[in-house]
């Protein structure tokens, strides 16, 4: 098994310049490991990137600043705030840009430097790994009427570079849980809720009374900072019925393994 293989399950997901497509589309194909970075002191870590597509695929990377909204998607920031600007100039990487052969890894190594006196708390980035597109040979010119454009779409894949300083702590609610559908399937919504000086990172499970497995999973769940809950719709799994008594958890994933940080039980009906 490959490299590539081993960490598939790690693909980040893609964003694009215009539209949002598999990271899979386009220029080059793209898979990083791991999706998150958590820094908490001055050691560094490394990413693997790894092409896995059929070409030789140029990356370059970046930081950019992205902040949470309460459906869970994340927007470019504008103009950062103070924590925002500490944040990307406290993250040195390199290399800064890579060129990857088909089916290799390449590693970034990443670190954090906090500049003296810098006050306790979380502070968060994200890096961007963006495809840059092959020079193109020149073709005939062609007579055009009117005005002609020609959209070229740049893939990339980010991934949430989290820096903590000092004793943090967070705390999880789950309310408002509710069955309701998505796409015409049945789902399961509810309100996560964060309080505390740092993130939380984790899934949400959904059980049924008298079934082992649960009957709904999100997972990968992040409520960052900048936002107190965050409003996630949870798939049931085909062929389930989902009314009736149920349990709702969250499981934070951390170093020393998964830490409930919530539950509830009620009925969907």
């Amino acid at each position: 098994m490959t490299l590539a293989q081993r960490i598939a399950a790690a693909l980040a997901l893609p964003l694009a310049l215009f539209a949002a497509l598999p990271a899979a589309a386009g220029v080059g194909d793209l898979l990083v490991a791991p999706t998150r970075i958590v820094l908490n002191g001055s050691r560094g870590t490394e990413i693997v990137l790894s092409n896995i597509g059929d070409e030789v695929a140029t990356y370059r990377i970046s930081v950019e600043l992205r902040r949470m909204k309460e459906d869970g998607t994340l927007e470019d920031v504008a103009v950062a705030n103070d924590r925002e600007t500490k944040a990307r100039d406290m993250i040195f990487y390199a290399p800064r840009r890579v060129t990857i052969a088909p089916n290799e890894p390449q590693t970034i190594r990443i670190s954090a430097r906090a500049p003296q006196g810098l006050p306790d708390g979380e502070y968060r980035a994200h890096l961007l790994f963006r495809a840059v597109p092959k020079p193109r040979p020149v073709t005939e010119h062609k007579e055009v009427k009117g005005i002609a454009f020609e959209l070229i779409p740049i893939y990339g894949v980010t991934i949430p570079v989290v820096i903590r300083t000092g004793n943090l702590q967070a705390k999880v609610g789950i309310a408002n849980v509710q069955l309701t559908n998505q796409d015409g399937k049945p789902a399961v919504a509810l309100d996560l809720s964060r309080a505390g000086d740092r993130s939380v990172f984790g899934d949400i499970r959904v059980f049924k009374t008298g079934i082992k497995d649960p009957i709904a999973i999100q997972r990968g769940v992040a409520v960052y900072t900048e936002i107190g809950t965050r409003h996630v719709v949870i798939p049931v799994k085909e062929g389930v019925a989902a009314a009736g008594p149920v349990t709702v958890d969250f499981v934070e994933t951390s170093d020393a393994g998964p830490v409930s940080m919530a539950e509830t039980k009620t009925i969907l009906r």
